[in-house]
């Protein structure tokens, strides 16, 4: 028995099976190559390319990967459709570093993305735990006047619940969808404020792409040993059970992140100063 909505996706499901078959075609015809000599170099049968080019043959991954060899491309070109301009910046981009990526990407934001309405008024900190950012946020929100807010706590007030129970209820990705909602929220409100947030949200594209064009963004830094020390501080024996492991989790994390931290508006190291000290130097940085 077919459940309720069964038949719409079957439509959506034909309809990007029909989509597919269409880029396969194409991708084939542009390189001037018959069906026969397709399956001849991919050694996927001539039989199902055509069905597949028809729309009514469902590629396996590895019959794509398959396919996607012999024509010389990657498989993002038949999975999903793009513009010939669209091809040519990617063209461009992958003989790029990593971090000439990174820059190339937040230079066409600045150029061609939409800020947010009264991003001038809020002020998002961002940085791995111990970093000094909720100590930070609330001394600088009160020298500007406006809310500090922690986006943690805003998402357990929405959910109802702590971190731990989200991540074990939801999951990952749950805790990623209730996180930008709760950022979308906070980012409605009328008035300016100041904003700590997780230590991991820069790692998930969409959400980090919208605070970086709603608020002014500060990557509030430390050393390592800064980050432990300030952690053990709060009550979180954990990372002392094994200090030195400990540490070389905290540097990987660290350095696979920097690049995103780097993408801030300011920066701040509040290694061996005072808070009254770093938040001296972020007001006179946001002038």
């Amino acid at each position: 028995m077919r459940q309720p909505g069964c038949d719409a996706m079957d439509e959506a499901e034909a309809a990007y099976l029909r989509q597919l078959g269409e880029r396969l075609r194409l991708a084939r015809t542009r390189r001037g190559m018959t069906r026969r000599a397709l399956a001849a170099q991919s050694g996927v049968s001539e039989r199902f390319i055509a069905q597949t080019e028809a729309g009514t043959g469902n590629l396996s991954v590895l019959r794509l990967r398959q396919l996607v060899g012999a024509l010389g491309g990657a498989a993002i070109d038949l999975l999903a459709d793009r513009t010939p301009s669209l091809l040519r910046v990617e063209a461009l981009i992958s003989g790029l570093t990593q971090d000439q990526q990174a820059a190339a990407a937040d230079l066409m934001a600045r150029h061609f993305g939409q800020a947010v309405q009264g991003r001038a008024g809020r002020i998002a900190l961002i940085g791995l735990r111990g970093a000094g950012k909720s100590t930070l946020g609330r001394l600088l929100a009160e020298a500007r006047g406006v809310t500090f807010v922690e986006l943690d706590r805003e998402i357990e007030r929405e959910a109802n619940m702590r971190l731990a129970e989200i991540f074990e209820l939801h999951g990952q990705a749950g805790f990623r969808r209730l996180e930008q909602a709760a950022l979308e929220a906070l980012i409605a409100r009328p008035h300016g404020m100041v904003i700590a947030t997780g230590g991991s949200l820069v790692a998930t594209e969409a959400t980090y792409d919208l605070l970086l064009r709603a608020c002014r963004t500060v990557w509030v830094r430390a050393a390592p040993e800064a980050h432990m020390a300030r952690v053990v501080a709060q009550g979180d024996m954990r990372p002392m059970r094994d200090n030195a492991s400990a540490m070389d989790d905290l540097r990987a994390i660290l350095a696979s992140r920097e690049p995103l931290y780097a993408r801030a508006e300011l920066h701040v190291d509040t290694t061996g100063r005072t808070p009254g000290e770093s938040v001296a130097a972020l007001v006179a940085m946001l002038g």
